[in-house]
C-alpha cells in the first residue's frame, strides 16, 4: 500500500500530476487545495497518498497534507461518495471548511458543490458530524509535509496564464467550459488583481457560482 510520495513533479494539471521518482512516474489525481501549492515542474514534490483499489483499476489520489488525507477518507466513508466526488469537495471546501459546515449542519454549503446535491450533503452532515472532531483539532491543511511541497510562483512562470488554469480547474469539477470561462471572465472584469493570483481567482469564481458574498 503507498502512503505517501516524493519525487519530481514530471505533470503539473488541474486535477492530475504526474510524480516521477525511481524511473517511474506515477499518475496522482488531487483536489484543487493541493494543486494550488505545486511546486513548479521538475521541482520535488511530496504528498500524503491514499490508494484505492478497484477491480478495473488502481488509483493514487494525493494530498498536501495528513489533515487533507484523513478528510477524504471521512468522505469515502459516506454512502454515494466515491473518490471523484470526495476529490470535488475538498476542491472548494478546506478540511477546516467542510468540518465547520458538518458542525453546523450546514447542507446548502456542501450542496453547492458541483455534483454532490441535496441528498448526498445530508448524508455527509449526518454520518459525519460525530467524526469531525480530529478535523477541527488538526493542523492547517497548508501545511508542507516534509518540507519538500512549496506554493507555487505566481502564473507568469507557467505555460498557461492563470485565467486559463482557472477555467480548466472549474471544467475539472464538472462545470460547462463555457459558463467557466463565462465566470472567470467575469471575475477579471470585476477585480483585475485576481488574475494574478491562481487560488484567488478560483476561490472568487466559486463564490460566484455558488452565489456567495
Amino acid at each position: 500500500m503507498i502512503a505517501s510520495l516524493t519525487g519530481a513533479l514530471a505533470v503539473r494539471d488541474a486535477g492530475r500530476i504526474v510524480v516521477e521518482t525511481g524511473g517511474v512516474g506515477y499518475e496522482v489525481l488531487i483536489p484543487l487545495s493541493t494543486y494550488y501549492r505545486l511546486p513548479q515542474l521538475g521541482d520535488r514534490v511530496a504528498l500524503e497518498i491514499r490508494q484505492v483499489v478497484r477491480e478495473d483499476a488502481l488509483t493514487l489520489y494525493g494530498f498536501s497534507s495528513a489533515t487533507e488525507k484523513r478528510a477524504f477518507d471521512l468522505l469515502m466513508s459516506v454512502q454515494h461518495v466515491g473518490p471523484k466526488l470526495a476529490l470535488a469537495i475538498l476542491s472548494v471546501l478546506a478540511p477546516e471548511e467542510l468540518a465547520a459546515a458538518i458542525g453546523r449542519g450546514d447542507v446548502d454549503r456542501i450542496d453547492a458543490v458541483p455534483g454532490v446535491g441535496p441528498k448526498v450533503a445530508e448524508r455527509v452532515v449526518r454520518e459525519l458530524r460525530d467524526k469531525i472532531a480530529d478535523l477541527k483539532m488538526a493542523a492547517s491543511s497548508t501545511a508542507a509535509p516534509n518540507g519538500y511541497f512549496r506554493a507555487a510562483p505566481d502564473g507568469s512562470a507557467r505555460p498557461a496564464g492563470p485565467a486559463d488554469e482557472a477555467v480548466s480547474a472549474l471544467v475539472n469539477l464538472g462545470m460547462k467550459p463555457v459558463e467557466a470561462k463565462r465566470t472567470v471572465e467575469a471575475v477579471v472584469a470585476a477585480d483585475a488583481g485576481a488574475a494574478e493570483n491562481l487560488e484567488v481567482l478560483i476561490r472568487k469564481s466559486l463564490a460566484v457560482l455558488f452565489g456567495e458574498k
